[in-house]
């Protein structure tokens, strides 16, 4: 219960933070502060500070211009102060971070007379690895000119890579820079960058003779003092995969507030997603004798290593036994389809003989694994200097290397692990595919899976230990319902959930139109003519623009339609990076120029574009899922399954809340202006339209229902 010494404090933050900013209370921002406080003060505790009872995660869906990150921010921050909780706030996006690091959390701190001790959490990732960068550096004085094997050849770096990798070096030793990723005063290519991380299959911890000067680790130990942690979602659910507080504070001492909530199902999903590459493995098992009898040598045929190392051959050879019989029967699966791209493989159920198969490698692969953590042990002993006849540099080296190829065989065991178990009677299957790939010289066959939902992943992990939680974003409802959410999340359909409006006057600020066509986006062809042509007549006359497509082909195929004068200020997704779009969109409006993007899905959330940067919205088509996507199609086979229909029950209401983020693009601040356009007339001609319409803004609407 909301007791009245904590009710005051909240009130007086809050009135505190108006009067400062000088700012007039909004009804829905104030709603959502009650909400939140409500539910996290109405948390029991036990004598041990304990969550007692189920009734600890509040759903608000708060509409643009509520305001939400200062309301979610005031309500719980006093909360988890009296209880002696710490806050992970986690986002989706790093925009979305970097406005909480960067302007609402000082905001708060210096306008509600709130002091908050607050830090910024990545995963290794984002940070160097100095073993890494020092191994790369040295390794290059070693092989020199005398590089003679392939494996070795494939070290050898070219200058410019060379030269890069010197300089972040001396930037890090002279004090320069952090070894943070995101601090580097210029952007360096994954290709470049990914080389020099660690993860925690690779790092050695405080065994590491960098441990002391590692950036990682310096940052993680200042989350330790801090009362809120800001985070995204993939490392929230990578520390809970890890079983919570491995990176982040203990999940039973901390309310989680879960920003752009929207995203944490598909987040969860792929997150429990394994794959495994058919040619790739098998290289492995050919090439790892060889890389660990490398090891053997330089070790000097050590004992506490050679035992490992000769009970791993018979394993290894019986999983390149296994996977040499898959190549075969996968080759059949994708040549008796049509276009031998890909095969699903309905309802998640795996062919008995490929299962067998699999069964067969999960038993090896994990026989495999056993000897790879039993060696992974001993190096992390010889680095502690328990085993003289190591040394303890050779094994600083060989740590990390080990790690990666651990890493590797777990992810084949995992993969063939789903495949070779079917999934329990009465749940929610597990989505099944092979696809071939296809890359310059490179061909290949890969197998994968994903839970087609992360409900009981969720219930597990996060809300069954958490003590309390807060999930938020501007779009949580389908079709003006929260059902589809609470079933994503695994939530209970009691949780407490409210729904506030946004505070803007859609009607009379903003236009949904729906323009007369002669075309069906069912017919791709024509409905792409349709859509340039329109274009065509209408971008010359618009200032700034945002046209939303549902695919690359229709979004090239429209921009090669357009004459000259349009395409000289169209950006489209693909020519720069997203924020290098959005800064460059900026620049021409700023300088009286007209500009329009052209984006796909990633450009329907996210983008904040207020006043004069964007006055059009134009939406090309709705935003149905793919339909051979492999994790909806199987989810449409468990929908129609129970007794229910896919289509209504599934993909009208994703693509509700797809829409209702697309439009959410026009109006950011109380004072824009502007039209929204649908060219698809199935809004006004299929029976869903009129659902799709109702769950959108009350925009005032302009559809034109004449027959082109």
């Amino acid at each position: 219960m909301l007791d009245a010494t904590l009710k005051q404090a909240i009130q007086s933050a809050y009135s505190q933070f108006l009067t400062s900013r000088g700012l007039k209370a909004r009804a829905a921002q104030k709603q959502m502060i009650a909400e939140v406080a409500r539910t996290l003060a109405g948390i029991g505790v036990g004598e041990q500070g304990e969550r007692l009872g189920e009734r600890h995660v509040s759903v608000v869906e708060a509409g643009t211009g509520t305001g939400k990150t200062i309301a979610y921010l005031l309500a719980t921050l006093p909360i988890a102060r009296v209880r002696k909780k710490r806050i992970v706030l986690s986002t989706a996006t790093v925009s979305l971070q970097e406005q909480l690091v960067n302007k609402d959390l000082p905001e708060v701190i210096r306008h509600a007379g709130l002091e908050i001790r607050y830090q910024l959490a990545k995963g290794r990732g984002r940070y160097l690895c100095v073993n890494k960068i020092e191994q790369h550096l040295e390794r290059q004085g070693e092989l020199g000119q005398m590089a003679l094997y392939e494996d070795e050849y494939a070290e050898v770096l070219d200058a410019q890579t060379l030269a890069t990798y010197r300089e972040l070096m001396d930037r890090f030793v002279s004090g320069g820079w952090d070894g943070d990723r995101d601090n580097l005063p210029d952007s360096l290519e994954e290709g470049l960058w990914r080389p020099l991380t660690s993860d925690h299959m690779q790092c050695s911890n405080r065994r590491c003779l960098n441990f002391s000067a590692c950036p990682f680790y310096r940052a993680r130990d200042q989350l330790d003092s801090v009362e809120l942690v800001v985070a995204n979602h993939d490392l929230v659910l990578a520390d809970l995969a890890l079983g919570g507080g491995a990176i982040l504070p203990d999940p039973k001492d901390t309310i989680y507030v879960l920003d752009e909530g929207h995203h944490l199902p598909d987040k969860a999903s792929g997150h429990f997603a394994f794959s495994m590459r058919l040619g790739s493995s098998q290289k492995l098992c050919q090439s790892l004798p060889k890389r660990l009898h490398g090891l053997l040598d330089e070790a000097g045929t050590a004992v506490a290593l050679l035992d490992p190392i000769e009970r791993i051959a018979n394993p290894l050879r019986e999983m390149g036994e296994v996977l040499s019989q898959l190549e075969p029967q996968i080759q059949v699966l994708l040549d008796s389809e049509e276009r031998g791209q890909r095969v699903r493989f309905s309802r998640g159920l795996i062919p008995e003989p490929l299962r067998i198969l699999c069964r067969d490698l999960t038993h090896a692969s994990e026989r495999v694994q056993q000897h790879m953590e039993q060696l992974v042990s001993v190096l992390r002993e010889a680095m502690e200097g328990d085993i003289a006849e190591i040394d303890r540099a050779l094994a600083e080296r060989w740590y990390p290397q080990l790690g990666v190829l651990w890493g590797r065989v777990q992810q084949i065991s995992w993969l063939a692990r789903s495949y070779a178990t079917p999934d329990p009677e009465g749940r929610m299957p597990t989505a099944r595919w092979l696809s071939r790939i296809e890359q310059e010289q490179l061909t290949d066959v890969e197998l994968r899976s994903a839970p087609v939902s992360a409900a009981d992943t969720l219930r597990e992990h996060l809300w069954e230990v958490c003590f309390g939680a807060v999930v938020t974003s501007a779009t949580l409802t389908a079709l003006g319902r929260f059902d589809r959410l609470l079933d994503q999340l695994g939530l209970p359909v009691d949780t407490s959930c409210v729904r506030l409006q946004s505070p803007f006057d859609h009607y009379a600020m903003g236009t949904l139109e729906v323009p007369a066509m002669r075309s069906d986006p069912g017919d791709q062809q024509a409905h792409t003519e349709e859509i340039a042509e329109y274009l065509a007549e209408q971008l010359g006359g618009i200032q700034a623009a945002l046209v939303l497509f549902s695919s690359w082909r229709q979004m090239l195929a429209t921009l090669e339609r357009q004459p000259e004068s349009i395409k000289n200020r169209i950006l489209a997704q693909g020519d720069h990076s997203r924020q290098e779009i959005l800064r460059i969109h900026r620049e021409r409006i700023d300088a009286g120029q007209p500009s329009v993007i052209f984006g796909l899905a990633s450009f329907a959330e996210g983008v904040d574009l207020p006043g004069g940067y964007l006055t059009d919205v134009i939406i090309t088509k709705l935003p149905f899922g793919v339909p051979d996507d492999p994790v909806d199609a199987t989810m449409a086979e468990w929908i129609e399954q129970q007794g229910g229909n896919a289509f209504s029950d599934w993909a009208v209401p994703a693509a509700s809340m797809r829409l209702t983020q697309a439009v959410g693009r026009l109006l950011r601040t109380e004072q824009d202006r502007g039209r929204v356009v649908l060219l698809d007339r199935r809004v006004v001609t299929r029976r869903y339209g009129r659902l799709l319409l109702d769950s959108l803004p009350p925009f005032r609407r302009q559809i034109d229902n004449r027959q082109l």
